[in-house]
């Protein structure tokens, strides 16, 4: 408890300090006020800054000088707005208040150029760029071996929760799938509560709820995990049981979108892997290294069911259902 409030403390403090300077950088003209001649000062004073944000003057010097007060949202935007924060200015002042920005300024995540590079360089390891809410949002060739034909999907269903929580191939080939839901539901919940005010978050979780008993039901536990590395297990048709390590690297400073690598844990997956790159695997075809991305077509790249392997797969797929 004692750390909570040092924490809150700070906090308080490094506010008061972000909305001084903030204060003090804008001149009266910038903000419609007439000149007033030489200021002691620089900026605009508390009482003009109380004023443009329709708040009480006593209420904004409290503020800055870091007392334990109430802040709503709408104040805190009001006074974003006349200190003419920008875009990561806005976000640091609600972060550093504790609020919920309610008009949120949402980043549009690119596939550039040097991304869909990578991604097809990449190849024969799996590959895919995810957002935060698990949208695959562009993907090499490989990938597709383990999650499914991605170009035949309409884009809401290229979501890695959907393709887990629904009768996907992904969710027919991947082993440890008790574990795997799990982990990705309590990830989701941790992303969810930087993201409660947005549509499309809520959208997903409501449709995920209607169509998954089971993820309802891990969603009432409240767990929570943060995102990591680890390993995963696909019984692929035609290629038997493969082992990946798989890795976050983020493309961006917010820590949302990423590009994920999966990289052939043992010899071989390696072999396997290589195999299918060069459309010698059973039941696959070759290909360029398609680099897949949303809205575009591309070659199917779903895997066959034939030899021993695609019986094994059939046996342990019955075994999950009885």
């Amino acid at each position: 408890m004692a750390d909570s409030r040092a924490l809150a403390d700070s906090r308080r403090h490094e506010l008061a300090s972000f909305l001084r300077s903030r204060r003090e950088r804008i001149s009266p003209e910038q903000v419609g006020l007439p000149p007033t001649g030489r200021r002691r000062t620089p900026g605009l004073r508390r009482e003009e800054v109380a004023l443009l944000a329709a708040v009480g003057v006593t209420w904004y010097t409290w503020l800055e000088q870091g007392r334990p007060i109430q802040v709503s949202a709408q104040v805190l935007d009001s006074v974003a707005r006349t200190l003419l924060l920008d875009r990561n200015e806005r976000a640091h002042l609600f972060a550093l208040a504790g609020a919920e920005d309610p008009t949120p300024v949402y980043d549009c995540p690119t596939v550039t150029p040097a991304v869909r590079l990578l991604l097809e360089q990449i190849n024969p390891m799996a590959a895919a760029v995810v957002n935060r809410r698990y949208d695959i949002v562009a993907y090499n060739r490989a990938y597709k071996m383990i999650v499914g034909d991605l170009d035949a999907m309409p884009f809401e269903e290229r979501n890695v929760l959907w393709l887990a929580f629904t009768d996907s191939y992904f969710s027919s080939v991947l082993v440890d799938r008790d574990e795997a839901r799990a982990s990705i539901v309590a990830r989701f919940r941790a992303g969810l509560a930087d993201h409660g005010s947005e549509r499309v978050w809520t959208e997903l979780l409501d449709r995920l709820c209607q169509v998954s008993p089971e993820f309802e039901a891990l969603w009432a536990r409240h767990e929570v995990e943060g995102l990591g590395n680890g390993m995963k297990r696909f019984l692929i048709p035609g290629a038997g049981l493969l082992r990946f390590d798989y890795t976050n690297l983020w493309l961006g400073p917010n820590g949302g979108t990423r590009l994920i690598t999966y990289t052939p844990a043992d010899e071989e997956t390696r072999a396997q892997m290589e195999l299918f790159d060069s459309g010698e695997a059973d039941g696959q075809t070759g290909g360029d290294g398609h680099v897949g991305e949303s809205g575009q077509a591309g070659e199917r790249g779903q895997a066959g069911e034939g030899g021993q392997a695609g019986q094994r797969h059939r046996e342990v797929t019955a075994e999950r259902e009885v």
